[in-house]
């Protein structure tokens, strides 16, 4: 699934036309009235994962600039973004106050496979949409049993297939050692890389150790795996954990091949912690621009993130894709509330979310466009391969899944 080059620029600006007949009557549902759009979100701005805290700025910034242009449909968009320190107890307390006591429409973009977890069920049964899960676990693209939840991130298992893939391809008589984080994200992203090995995974994966998230380090972990006489790394960890893993191998003077997951690939708040020199070779994915990147430089899309950075959120990093992560989170969002019109009701919050077509992001990868239905959650199928040069990524291949 591509985009030609005619429809590609314009294909975000085509989408952002309202379905017919959407303001044919006004319907509100608890957090909308004339005036608002009243949503809720968990966000680790402490804890071991706090450096992801950057998203619930960078929404929250992107949203001010949409109140300031006007709104959507005349409303301005509230976010109610709160701290769960990536601790599931306090997702589950901080979630039903916004839902019981707040009223929020819906909840949007609460962070964590293990958070999100926690809230799952609750959200569902109280019928309250549970929208662009920042988590790319593969349950959060199941419609007919838990109709009330989609998520952003491209699919871990999806994500794990692509590495086995190119592993195949490229280190097929290769050894691997993987650390991964216990918990479902880790589980799923390594079932997905087990499942793209196939028979061969048995005798190819020689060595795995994992961490919980209150561990100091992973430095007994890494001197474990490079032990194993494993040629082939596979870095499924969550920023913090990532920077140390990088910075441990290098130390060690382990050198293999190396996949780093992609909520990791921030240059700003990953690789250059754990040292530019060190992270020379990583290998990832990506659907969405790098604003690092310099064959980006003079695209319109980057130009007004850029813009939208100096003006709404100067102190955020360029470098750190968290934020075009969040960026472009909250642009799909704004896409889905124009779709609603004046029926916001949290019914027609999801037939909307279900209802995106062939939507090409700013700074979403050429060709990789979003397309959802009642029957598939999925927003992101494709990604790309990209290596780091010691300044940037370098993407190359085309865009698989």
């Amino acid at each position: 699934m591509t985009a030609s080059k005619t429809w590609a620029p314009v294909a975000f600006a085509f989408a952002l036309a309202v379905a017919p007949g959407a303001f044919a009557q006004k319907k509100y549902d608890p957090g909308a009235s004339d005036t608002e759009i009243r949503i809720g979100q968990t966000m680790p701005y402490s804890g071991p994962a706090s450096a992801y805290g950057t998203i619930g700025r960078v929404e929250a910034a992107y949203f001010q600039k949409i109140n300031d242009e006007g709104g959507i449909n005349g409303r301005k968009i509230k976010l109610l973004s709160v701290d769960d320190g990536y601790s599931p107890p306090k997702t589950v307390e901080m979630t039903r106050k916004l839902v019981e006591q707040d009223e929020v429409l819906f909840m949007f973009q609460p962070l964590g496979t293990a958070a999100n977890s926690a809230i799952h069920k609750y959200l569902n049964t109280k019928k309250v949409p549970h929208l662009l899960v920042a988590s790319g676990a593969t349950k959060w693209a199941d419609p007919r049993n838990f109709p009330w939840t989609m998520g952003w991130n491209p699919s871990y298992q999806t994500e794990g297939r692509i590495y086995a893939k190119d592993i195949l391809a490229n280190h097929s008589s290769g050894k691997i050692a993987v650390l991964y984080q216990n918990d479902d994200y880790g589980k799923d992203l390594l079932k997905g890389l087990k499942d793209g090995l196939g028979d061969k995974a048995a005798k190819m994966i020689v060595a795995e150790a994992s961490y919980e998230v209150s561990d100091p380090t992973v430095d007994s972990q890494i001197v474990s795996l490079k032990g194993s006489g494993a040629d082939i790394f596979v870095n499924i960890a969550t920023p913090k954990f990532a920077a140390l893993a990088i910075r441990k191998v290098y130390d060690v003077g382990w050198r293999p091949v190396h996949y780093l997951n992609n909520v990791s690939l921030s240059v700003g708040s990953v690789l250059t912690p754990a040292g530019l020199e060190k992270s020379v070779g990583l290998i990832t994915t990506a659907y969405l621009k790098d604003a690092t990147d310099a064959q980006y430089a003079n695209d319109p899309g980057m130009k007004d993130y850029l813009a939208f950075m100096k003006k709404y959120y100067p102190d955020g990093n360029i470098a750190d894709s968290s934020n075009t992560y969040g960026y472009s989170a909250a642009q799909a969002l704004v896409q889905i509330l124009k779709q609603c019109g004046d029926n916001l009701t949290r019914e027609n919050v999801m037939r909307q979310a279900a209802n995106l077509k062939n939507l090409q992001l700013p700074l979403g990868r050429p060709g990789v466009l979003i397309n959802t239905t009642p029957t598939d959650f999925q927003m992101f199928k494709s990604m790309q391969l990209q290596r780091f040069d010691g300044k940037q990524w370098v993407g190359f291949g085309d865009a698989v899944q």
